[in-house]
């Protein structure tokens, strides 16, 4: 057994950087899906309405932890063997796409209706609604709650150490198995995230004053 010395913290503060790795990775992933699922949501198109309204509820309706076991172990079954920062990377986008779909869906639809009633006044097509009307001023709006789900995709991330993947948490338990000290070692851990997550949810509360979204 070994004293917990700076050495296991550079090892924690290494694999700090693969949480924040896959934190982007789910959240570059998921805002593309969820864009597409935000725009599904408010289809013409009944068929396209019902396919993300589906998908919101079954992922929204899914623990995490199911989902990675999914993308690894039962893609794996099927012959598709991922590596675990592709399976984590996958399911944490799914995942991440639909709570995002759903928060864009609702700032879309906060735009007051005289804006649709406007630019319909303007002849723009409904590509050209979105582009230049609907979707900058839902851009405003939709910062803050998106910043603020930013720091649960960071602490979901932990949930990747189940399929063997070697992120924060993960490292936590190797240094503590070596070190056995536990609340020393767990401290870091918690203040490594907290070092990652404070200035995320300062960033949501300013972004929310300085865009007065509540006007």
């Amino acid at each position: 057994m070994r004293e917990f010395n700076s050495f296991h913290l550079l090892y924690l503060l290494d694999a700090a950087k693969w949480t924040i790795a896959l934190s982007l990775i789910a959240f570059v992933g998921g805002a593309v899906l969820g864009m597409v699922l935000a725009l599904w949501r408010l289809s013409k198109w009944r068929a396209l309405r019902w396919l993300a309204i589906g998908y919101i509820q079954l992922v929204q309706g899914t623990p995490l932890l199911i989902l990675l076991f999914l993308a690894y172990f039962g893609l794996g079954i099927l012959g598709a063997k991922l590596e675990p920062v592709v399976a984590a990377g996958l399911a944490l986008t799914l995942y991440t796409g639909a709570f995002l779909g759903e928060i864009w869906r609702g700032c879309i639809q906060s735009v007051p209706k005289t804006q649709w009633e406007a630019s319909d006044c303007l002849g723009l097509a409904r590509f050209q609604q979105y582009v230049w009307v609907i979707l900058p001023q839902a851009a405003r709006i939709a910062i803050p709650p998106t910043v603020g789900f930013m720091v649960q995709v960071v602490k979901n991330t932990s949930l990747a150490s189940i399929i063997g993947f070697i992120e924060l948490a993960r490292a936590g338990q190797i240094v503590n198995n070596s070190t056995f000290q536990p609340f020393l070692v767990f401290i870091c851990v918690g203040a490594i995230y907290f070092a990652l997550c404070y200035p995320l949810s300062v960033a949501s509360r300013y972004l929310e004053r300085r865009l007065n979204v509540a006007r």
